[in-house]
């Protein structure tokens, strides 16, 4: 058999292994120690295996996976996510559908210090599911509204996803936050626009609550006023040059930490929790990674990515059409797999035929664009039916909801998504506004 065909089948019988519910870090660890000594024998896999995880882990990048990983957790521990939720309410309570709104711009302010689209669904649904029904919502706006707020848990920076991505194709850190900061903008915006239309289609879905004086909206304002210092510090810091990624991770860890103890929320035991997930979230992630480096140096042995590279290059297909096969595949793999799975098993693949492709740009530019947009995508996936996990976290918090509402009520955030890669796929230069501003 060729390197391509022993590539193929292998990545093969490696989603077979994933739809076995076998550990994505795992089974891509095992393909490609199998895959290597196909290849090569034992004694080059050993000698890789031997210097290879201290190689990836000794990444000076790697250290702020932890931090922000932290700084969630301080995030979840101080009460923040019930105090935007609040916050939101107060301000966007009053309007038809405004507190399935207000469940929005409280995923996105927690999604701007979580970093995680699973976390920001679950922690903001713990909060808003109950007000939502107690104002008379529809299941399906309820749960479609948390399903997809989830998911700027994943754009709005700082994301460990973004960081990952940036580790993997040689980029800037700081340059994808800064890309990420329009897309993300644009994401609630066109969440709350699907559900301002939803409601007056289906005026009964969204009842308007009362209306809050000025008193209250500015008192729920001291609530949040801390969370919103703490993330122009960290992201204006990183923007601004005054310190680097992990600095600033490190320090919206220690403001986060500070929070959540001066809140009462933080004794030991509450100290202890945060450090046991952190340490959890963080050996499942880096066991992911080290899976992916081991099955990535198979696939370089089998010559697979530069040979698909080479077919397609010279098969004369337009380039935005490889990239929407591209990303129908990542939304298609989306529906079952997480966000940093689909990354770590792709972009070895996909970004050396994006980098023989001309879309008119170079490849720093490139790298960004591309960046993104899959990672847009490959969040769409979790509310798109048959298997939305995302969809099926919030369900399952929901009592009485059926699935299909709760499918249902997602299909007017997946046309807002829609759209919206459409209009970065066209337009370039939104993504890029800012990194170039930057430059």
């Amino acid at each position: 058999m060729s390197g391509m065909e022993i590539g193929a089948l292998m990545f093969a019988v490696l989603l077979l292994l994933i739809a076995l519910r076998i550990s994505i870090g795992v089974a891509m660890l095992l393909v490609g120690m199998v895959g290597y000594v196909t290849l090569s024998g034992w004694t080059p896999l050993i000698s890789y295996l031997k210097t290879a995880a201290y190689w990836r882990f000794s990444t000076y990048d790697l250290s702020v996976v932890p931090l922000f990983l932290l700084m969630g957790q301080f995030a979840s521990k101080a009460g923040l996510s019930r105090a935007l939720f609040h916050t939101a309410s107060v301000w966007l309570g009053h309007r038809r559908g405004g507190i399935a709104m207000a469940a929005i711009g409280g995923c996105a302010g927690f999604g701007a210090i979580c970093g995680s689209s699973l976390a920001t669904a679950a922690t903001i649904g713990q909060v808003a599911l109950p007000e939502l029904k107690r104002h008379g919502y529809s299941g399906s706006l309820a749960t479609g509204a948390l399903a997809a707020g989830g998911t700027l848990g994943i754009l709005i920076p700082p994301s460990v996803i973004l960081v990952i991505y940036a580790i993997l194709t040689e980029g800037n850190i700081a340059t994808m936050f800064q890309a990420a900061f329009i897309p993300g903008f644009l994401a609630a915006l066109g969440y709350l626009i699907a559900v301002s239309v939803y409601v007056r289609l289906v005026p009964d879905a969204g009842p308007a609550g009362p209306a809050s004086s000025w008193r209250e909206k500015l008192a729920s304002l001291a609530d949040v006023w801390a969370v919103t210092v703490i993330f122009l510090i960290v992201i204006g810091g990183i923007y601004g040059g005054a310190f680097t990624p992990t600095e600033g991770a490190a320090v919206g860890a220690v403001a986060t930490g500070l929070l959540a103890f001066f809140h009462g929320h933080l004794h030991w035991e509450g100290l202890r929790e945060c450090l046991l997930g952190t340490a959890s979230a963080t050996g499942m992630i880096f066991l992911i990674v080290f899976g992916a480096d081991v099955f990535n140096a198979f696939l370089a042995l089998t010559q697979m990515p530069s040979e698909a590279a080479s077919l397609i290059s010279d098969s004369g297909l337009s380039p935005y059409l490889v990239l929407i096969a591209m990303l129908v595949l990542y939304l298609i793999f989306g529906c079952v797999m997480d966000s940093l799975s689909m990354i770590l098993l792709t972009i070895p693949v996909f970004w050396p035929i994006l980098m023989g492709l001309d879309f008119g740009m170079d490849p720093e530019e490139l790298k960004v664009w591309f960046g993104i947009i899959a990672l847009i995508v490959v969040e769409v996936g979790l509310i798109t039916p048959p298997v939305g996990m995302n969809v099926f976290i919030i369900n399952k918090m929901a009592d009485n909801v059926p699935m299909i509402e709760s499918f249902k009520g997602v299909a007017p955030f997946l046309i807002s998504d829609f759209v919206r890669v459409v209009i970065l796929i066209l337009f370039p230069s939104i993504t890029l506004l800012l990194p170039r501003l930057f430059s």
